[in-house]
């Protein structure tokens, strides 16, 4: 295993005592009964240029990273720009990609043509893993061809452990993608060589399997295969199979063999793209001790909260920079290819990686290990403040997909802070309410203490009332940034100080970031929360619909994506 090794101010939890943290926090939900401690486990693939994480044939773009500014003299932070499509990595498949609109009164058309990602209830992102062993087809066919998952498998996994349900998340597990994804070249058998069939096709569940699961009211599936579809000729078959009775699937899991046949509580977690007939997600499970249990019971009463805001290009979705030519890359969708049947154009996104809904990583203001840094002065001057008072700025390697899962799901505390909201004076502008220590502990007070490993949710109401599409858009970023109105409220670096003192790890907002409009401010703010090793997760909404005292659970990942300093994905609540 390659260890990263990293210099923090703070001195970092050690694996052990960030056990003994996690393991705190899971008595807050579902540890009542003294059972084992859950344990977080991924499946997503890793996205990165030199893997075969894009469909390869043409005019499918590949993705790219591009590490736009690196912290210097014209930058404080990382700054990221990606280019990427519905169909990377890991993924998700909704009803669209094969059912058209109903609009068109085409033989395939119907409701669910309109139900894209970002439509679909969040409660049917997850549920119990079921997972159906069909490693005996792994390479049983000719070249170009799938092995053909068919009732009779499912019916054998019913047979060894029960029947399947409304609530499940079906897995086929082959080992598919743990076996061929590999970098380019030899990674060309996950997906091109099988086209060009000089290689034994991924195995995949035929129409017939779709009917069958659908008669037992399974409406959530996955794969370890490149898609879900079965090749030569059965791909678009077994979608609309599955898709016209509302099933959602993930594409391109890995890791199936890590869960047991059932008991573990699967999701899959992507940003929520306007009109996406598919989208890149974040696929993982918990498994052990009550915690699973009570995700996936919350799942199937449709117990869930979306918090993440539709990403589309009429939304101001990355700041516009506090002075020209600071701006970030635009949220900007791309049409590629045209589907006749459809009427609809497959679409990649052009964006920031802290658009919408994203998370911040120590590596976003915080220099990789053993680089200098040659800040403008103007940054040295904060920095020499902010060390003399917080200690030393650290370093950090810890980029998107080196974030481990369970710091950014845990029981969900939402700290109200928007009676802060108007307490600076026009003359300041721009400006921030600062979130202080003393406004975190009069929550406490009034609601209890806080607990190791809770996600700590500042609700400022400023995204639930000003993001608004363009022409209207300017009170979300432009106008606090500029001095016209009051910035959000924010966390100062004495607030983020004062919750790792008491055990947090992750950071959340339903504001544009945690930084606030004052860049000193914010800079020091970003500083404390890396040097700490704690994440942010930045642009939700909607809290008001989290139910107080049902002990809440909160569920966000990032897109994993290699090298990313931000990175897209979207945040649910489950109770």
């Amino acid at each position: 295993m390659n260890r990263t090794r990293r210099r923090f101010a703070t001195p970092p939890l050690s694996l052990c005592t960030a056990a003994l943290v996690f393991l705190a926090a899971s008595s807050a939900f579902g540890q009542e009964r003294g059972d084992a401690p859950p344990r977080f486990v991924d499946h997503s693939l890793l996205i990165a240029p030199e893997f075969p994480c894009t469909w390869p044939s043409y005019p499918f773009p590949r993705f790219r990273i591009t590490h736009e500014r690196t912290i210097g003299p014209a930058s404080a932070f990382n700054i990221d720009v990606l280019y990427i499509d519905g169909n990377t990595g890991t993924q998700l498949d909704v009803p669209p990609h094969s059912v058209a609109r109903p609009e068109l009164k085409r033989e395939k058309s119907g409701p669910l043509g309109l139900a894209y990602t970002d439509r679909i209830e969040p409660w049917q992102f997850g549920g119990e893993a079921c997972v159906v062993d069909v490693r005996d087809l792994l390479d049983q066919a000719a070249k170009g061809e799938s092995p053909l998952v068919k009732p009779e498998h499912v019916a054998r996994f019913e047979k060894q452990h029960r029947p399947l349900r409304f609530g499940d998340v079906v897995l086929f597990r082959s080992d598919y993608s743990d076996k061929y994804y590999r970098p380019l070249p030899e990674g060309r058998r996950f997906i091109a060589d099988v086209l060009d069939r000089t290689a034994v096709g991924y195995p995949d569940p035929d129409p017939d399997c779709m009917e069958f699961l659908a008669k037992r009211g399974v409406m959530t599936l996955g794969t370890d295969s490149a898609s879900m579809g079965p090749l030569p000729d059965l791909a678009e078959p077994t979608h609309y199979a599955g898709l016209k009775h509302g099933m959602i699937w993930t594409e391109g899991a890995t890791n199936l063999g890590a869960l047991p046949p059932t008991g573990a509580f699967y999701v899959n977690l992507g940003p929520k793209h306007e009109g996406g007939p598919y989208g890149e997600g974040r696929a993982f499970s918990i498994v052990g001790g009550e915690l699973p249990r009570r995700l996936i019971d919350a799942c199937k009463h449709k117990r869930a909260v979306d918090l993440s805001p539709t990403l589309s290009p009429k939304f101001p979705l990355a700041s516009p920079g506090n002075a020209t030519g600071e701006h970030r890359q635009p949220y900007l969708k791309i049409d590629f290819l045209y589907a006749e049947y459809l009427d609809m154009w497959h679409h990649g996104h052009l964006m920031d990686a802290t658009s919408g809904s994203h998370l911040v990583p120590p590596c976003y203001a915080l220099p990789p290990d053993g680089s200098p840094v040659n800040y403008a002065p103007e940054v040295r001057s904060w920095l020499e403040e902010y060390e003399m008072k917080y200690g030393k700025r650290g370093t950090s390697n810890v980029t998107t997909e080196k974030v481990p899962l369970e710091w950014t799901c845990g029981p969900v505390r939402i700290v109200d802070v928007r009676s802060l909201v108007g307490s600076t004076s026009r003359q300041n502008w721009p400006a921030s309410p600062e979130i202080a220590p003393e406004h975190i502990q009069a929550a406490e007070k009034a609601e209890g203490a806080l607990k190791p490993g809770e996600i700590v949710v500042f609700r400022t109401g400023h995204l639930d009332r000003y993001l608004r599409p363009q022409p209207h858009d300017f009170g979300v970023w432009a106008d606090p940034l500029a001095g016209k109105s009051e910035g959000w409220p924010a966390p100062g670096p004495d607030a983020i100080a004062y919750l790792k003192s008491k055990g947090i790890r992750c950071v959340a907002t339903d504001a544009p970031d945690l930084g606030g409009v004052d860049p000193r401010r914010a800079l020091m703010t970003y500083w404390a929360l890396g040097s700490r090793e704690m994440v942010g997760v930045e642009f939700l909404h909607n809290l008001g619909s989290v139910p107080q005292g049902k002990n809440a659970y909160f569920l966000f990942a990032a897109v994993k994506i290699r090298d990313c300093h931000g990175g897209p994905g979207r945040a649910i609540v489950l109770w």
